[in-house]
């Protein structure tokens, strides 16, 4: 398989999901006891909830929530791994060592317990995923940079940018085409891409932890659901026969899994050759 194939397929997978949360309504339909867990086919794509709304609003308010936050999470770790990267090929002991101390003290955070901190300390009139994400990121952000330093370093870090630097290539050059571009491409795109789909989870455990404790979400407005609603309306057919709820749980299933397999496709296009 060319790395062409599964670029196209990851671009169309977040394009599909950016359109979901573009297009994601202010506030759910109102309920409609006729169409009650309606499956798939009688109401596309995602059937109705036991109130009649359709479980597509569910899904569309949920990317809404998640899709932006989780891609700028990502966007922040794969910028910081570059700047690990580049500056291992700066070959300054006082700056690898201040990036050592970073790693160390955020390395050390216990990451669960600082995000649910955070999540307690947003005003509950501003609550949103991207603090949340934010922080997430910074706490992944010592591990990202250590592997791209790492792969700097077998490059050969300073001495290789003396080398390409003696054959006339320019600075822009050096780092962007041939550090950035060539070798910490793979390590790049690959952390950004796990740092979403962390995101992704990390919304989803939330938003269930506040849904079994009857609170207000800790990453989204109360007038607005989350892909865990989905989870937690269709679970109970997991343990309850015959509730007829399995057509939520696949819904949300099939949308996390969209998040995963965006990530695979795009670690799988970036790949070294």
């Amino acid at each position: 398989m060319t790395r062409w194939l599964p670029a196209l397929l990851a671009v169309g997978i977040f394009a599909a999901l950016a359109a979901l949360g573009w297009s994601a309504p202010e506030h759910l339909s109102e309920p409609d006891p006729s169409r009650a867990l309606a499956s798939w086919g009688a109401v596309p794509p995602f059937g109705t909830d036991s109130m009649g709304r359709p479980l597509l609003e569910y899904a569309m308010q949920g990317a809404k929530v998640v899709v932006l936050p989780a891609v700028i999470a990502g966007a922040a770790v794969g910028a910081m791994s570059v700047v690990g990267g580049l500056l291992r090929c700066v070959a300054d002991a006082r700056v690898d060592t201040i990036v050592a101390g970073f790693g160390e003290v955020v390395g050390a955070l216990p990451r669960m317990v600082v995000i649910l901190v955070a999540a307690i300390l947003i005003p509950s009139n501003d609550r949103s995923l991207l603090p949340l994400a934010l922080t997430w990121a910074v706490l992944c952000s010592p591990g990202a940079m250590d592997e791209a330093a790492a792969v700097a370093e077998r490059l050969g870090g300073a001495r290789f940018v003396e080398a390409l630097r003696a054959h006339g290539f320019s600075w822009n050059r050096v780092f962007l085409y041939h550090i950035v571009g060539l070798n910490l491409r793979p390590v790049v795109v690959r952390q950004a891409c796990e740092t979403m789909t962390q995101v992704t989870f990390l919304e989803l455990a939330l938003s269930y932890l506040s849904i079994q404790q009857k609170q207000s979400s800790f990453t989204h407005p109360d007038d607005l659901r989350s892909w865990a609603d989905l989870l937690k309306v269709g679970y109970q057919a997991l343990v309850i026969p015959n509730v007829g709820t399995g057509h939520a749980l696949a819904a949300g299933l099939t949308l996390v899994g969209a998040v995963v397999l965006f990530a695979r496709l795009g670690t799988y296009a970036a790949r070294a050759r």
